[in-house]
């Protein structure tokens, strides 16, 4: 159902069922649709607690319908995400378009960033389908093993899957080495088996984008 178009364009074949999608990233599409208007941050009401604590301002819509929908963001690339029951954890400003049938949420990950005002959750994508995911330049992935965990610059991470520990780890930044100050003041540490996506660009701030 999914599939790119180049490497900037979503583009979500449907025969009568869903997708949902960030609001305002659709460009075109073809056939015969519906479109809703539906919440970010989860369902119900913990949902609703998390988006008043983190601040978030995300807004999904679900498509329905036969045809062709065209899906972009600000010229981001696009990546595709197989889910077999897994768990995606993604920053929300990264999440583009989901299956229908995958559940979306959120999850506490700590203090991240918190003397700066950040956010303390990141989005959660599970089940089944596929999921789209945006990255400022091409992502790379990495793995992550037992005997090689990964540390991560905040700035450049965009999501991670599997059987991950995450912690974070202040003082010493990657720019400190570089004799350059005023960065972030802590690193994402990954540790256990899975996978990291990143992307070779920096936000100022990623954790608040919940």
């Amino acid at each position: 159902m999914f599939r790119l178009q180049g490497s900037k364009v979503l583009a979500v074949d449907m025969t009568g069922d869903a997708v949902k999608a960030k609001n305002g990233s659709m460009v075109a599409y073809d056939g015969q649709m519906d479109f809703k208007k539906l919440s970010g941050g989860g369902e119900g009401l913990r949902g609703m607690v998390t988006r008043r604590l983190t601040g978030e301002q995300m807004t999904v819509m679900e498509v329905r319908g036969q045809g062709t929908c065209w899906f972009a963001d600000r010229a981001s690339e696009i990546n595709l995400v197989q889910l077999q029951g897994d768990k995606l954890y993604v920053e929300s400003s990264n999440l583009l378009a989901t299956d229908a049938g995958l559940r979306t949420g959120t999850t506490f990950t700590g203090l991240r960033g918190a003397s700066q005002g950040n956010g303390l959750f990141t989005t959660t994508v599970e089940g089944h389908g596929q999921a789209a995911i945006t990255s400022d330049g091409p992502a790379v992935v990495l793995r992550v093993s037992p005997q090689y965990p990964l540390s991560v610059d905040p700035g450049a991470y965009v999501a991670h899957q599997g059987n991950l520990r995450q912690s974070f780890q202040s003082g010493v930044t990657f720019r400190t080495f570089l004799g350059e100050g005023g960065g972030e003041a802590f690193q994402i540490r990954f540790e256990g088996d899975g996978l990291v996506y990143v992307q070779p660009s920096e936000r100022n701030t990623i954790a608040g984008d919940v």
